[in-house]
């Protein structure tokens, strides 16, 4: 028996399983509906779809390098128990290799891609985890940096993972370059900047930060009873000192350098440059921390427990 795509959709809706496994139930049943539907439930995947609407805030956020290709990750579960577990950790490396051999535009095309070595798709083995594991699993955000040096770090097990690419020329140090990268993904981890250099700042928001500061300049000068073109003209000049400060909060470039807080990320890696004979750009980064942005659900875990006992 034939299917049609609208079959596809009407069996989506009614088991609330992926569109790529209600496409096979109904190719393996000869598209029976109610064939399709017990082959779902068969195979666990309609049992794995009711943990879909738990909201997933826990996890972990990933980095690594797979033949010079840099990819960053998180993964979220529903509790932090799981970013502990041997096999969540394996399924979240493997998605981060998938991830560096497919180039997905997406998440959405990341689960139609070949989870590596398992014969299966990212979308069948993130079903398999949510059964064996028994939680709720989600893929959030990856990134992908295909030129240049990319170096990652993971801080704290997973709570923030980094990627740094820089553009290296005239410079065959590979352990100088890669500690200089560890170095600038620590800054990026601790010191959470939003932009690479004062540069890229979106200009709407630089406009708006400047706005708040002139007028919180002008109301620090009415005390002085200045000409109001003198009041605005001071006020200006207090407002480019400003911003400068925010540049410096905002931009990994302009940072003070942890280690070295008297130069900036920007001297410091011209410093670097220099003593190794050769240039290094900071091209871009990537910061992932789990969780953020995500409301989480405040649950009370013994009376959960207790419930499930009754």
């Amino acid at each position: 028996m034939a299917f049609t795509a609208n079959d596809v959709k009407i069996l989506r809706e009614t088991t609330g399983v992926g569109m790529m496994d209600c496409k096979k139930a109904l190719t393996e049943s000869g598209g029976d509906m109610e064939k399709a539907v017990a082959y779902l439930r068969e195979h666990g995947l309609a049992a794995a779809q009711k943990k879909a609407g738990r909201i997933t805030a826990e996890g972990v956020a990933y980095a690594n390098v797979y033949d010079g290709i840099g990819v960053a990750l998180e993964v979220n579960s529903e509790t932090d128990f799981v970013a502990k577990n041997d096999m969540f950790i394996s399924f979240v490396e493997g998605l981060a290799k998938a991830v560096a051999i497919n180039n997905p535009a997406d998440t959405e095309a990341l689960l139609t891609c070949d989870f590596p070595e398992v014969g299966k798709t990212v979308a069948e083995q993130l079903q398999e985890m949510i059964l064996v594991i028994g939680e709720n699993l989600s893929i959030r955000r990856f990134v992908r940096y295909t030129e240049g040096l990319s170096v990652p770090y993971v801080h704290a097990g997973g709570k923030i993972g980094v990627i740094v690419n820089m553009d290296v020329s005239g410079i065959s140090n590979t352990d100088a370059l890669v500690e200089l990268g560890k170095d600038i993904a620590m800054q990026i981890a601790a010191m959470r900047p939003l932009y690479l250099n004062a540069e890229s700042v979106d200009s709407g928001e630089l406009e708006k930060e400047k706005e708040i500061q002139l007028n919180k300049a002008i109301e620090e000068n009415k005390a002085k009873n200045l000409p109001d073109d003198k009041a605005r003209a001071i006020a200006e000049n207090m407002v480019k000192g400003r911003i400068n400060k925010y540049y410096e909060e905002i931009c990994l470039m302009n940072q003070p350098y942890v280690k070295e807080n008297k130069l900036t990320v920007q001297q410091h890696v011209e410093q670097v440059a220099k003593s190794l004979g050769g240039q290094i750009t900071v091209k871009a980064f990537t910061r992932f921390e789990k969780g953020e942005g995500i409301e989480k659900q405040e649950n009370d875990f013994a009376a959960e427990v207790a419930k499930m006992v009754q």
